[in-house]
C-alpha cells in the first residue's frame, strides 16, 4: 500500500513511547514536525505548523487527566481541516461529544493503545483518518453504546441498522460488515441506504462519515 506522506504533530508524555511512535511514523514516510510531551506544546505547535494530522494521548501534564482530549477538541474547533487521532490507554467520556460535535473537516480516530495489534493496522487507521474518515476502536464503540441515548434520530433505526452503523463506526467496509454479520453485501448496502435515509446527514460531507458521526454523537451525549 502506497501511503500519502503526512506532516504530523505527536503528543505523548512517555518519552520511550513518544520516540517509538516517531520511529514508526518516519519509517512509514511521514514527517513528524513536532513530538511533544504536554498539551500546551501540542496546541502551540499545531497552530504554528498547520500539520495534516495530530496524534495525541489523553493523559498528559500537568494533571495527567484529560488534557490531551481537551486539546484535541480545541484543535478540532480552531483547525477543522486537521485530522485528529486520539491514541489512549483507556476510554474517556469527557470531551468525546465535544470532539465529535466540532466543525466537519478532517477525520477523527480514537484507538486504544493496548488493542493496536500491528504497526500496519495503526498506520492504515491513520491513513483513513487523514483522508477524512472516522476510525473508532470497537471497545470505545461498545463503551459508548452502554450509555447510548434512545431518543433523537437514532431511535428511528432498527436494531440491525444500529448494529451495521456500530460496525461502520469501527471503520469496517461493507464487505467486512457482511462477513461479521454473516449476511450478503447486498443486505448490508440496503441497511446502509436505510441509515442514510433516516439520519440527518451533512449534505456537504461524505454520507458514511456523517452517519458515523451522528451515531457516535448520539452515543456520547
Amino acid at each position: 500500500m502506497v501511503r500519502r506522506p503526512l506532516r504530523l504533530v505527536l503528543a505523548e508524555d512517555a518519552a520511550l513511547q513518544r520516540e517509538g511512535l516517531v520511529g514508526i511514523l518516519e519509517r512509514a514516510g511521514h514527517e513528524v514536525v513536532a513530538a511533544v510531551g504536554d498539551a500546551h506544546a501540542l496546541l502551540t505547535f499545531t497552530a504554528n505548523t498547520h500539520p495534516d494530522a495530530v496524534i495525541t494521548d489523553i493523559r498528559m501534564p500537568p494533571d495527567h487527566s484529560d488534557e490531551g482530549l481537551r486539546a484535541a477538541a480545541e484543535i478540532r474547533s480552531a483547525h477543522p481541516q486537521t485530522a485528529i487521532m486520539v491514541l489512549s490507554a483507556y476510554v474517556a467520556d469527557a470531551y468525546v461529544a465535544e470532539l465529535l460535535d466540532s466543525a466537519p473537516g478532517g477525520g477523527i480516530g480514537y484507538l486504544l493503545k493496548d488493542r493496536v495489534g500491528h504497526v500496519r493496522e495503526f498506520l492504515d487507521s491513520l491513513d483513513r483518518v487523514a483522508s477524512g474518515g472516522t476510525v473508532v476502536d470497537p471497545e470505545v464503540v461498545r463503551h459508548l453504546l452502554r450509555r447510548r441515548r434512545r431518543d433523537g434520530p437514532l431511535a428511528t433505526l432498527t436494531d440491525r441498522e444500529r448494529e451495521v452503523l456500530a460496525l461502520m463506526a469501527e471503520g469496517r467496509t461493507n464487505a467486512s460488515i457482511a462477513d461479521k454479520l454473516v449476511v450478503s453485501e447486498a443486505a448490508v448496502r440496503k441497511h446502509v441506504g436505510n441509515i442514510f435515509a433516516k439520519l440527518p446527514l451533512d449534505p456537504h460531507s461524505d454520507r458514511r462519515v456523517s452517519a458515523v458521526l451522528a451515531y457516535l454523537r448520539g452515543a456520547a451525549n
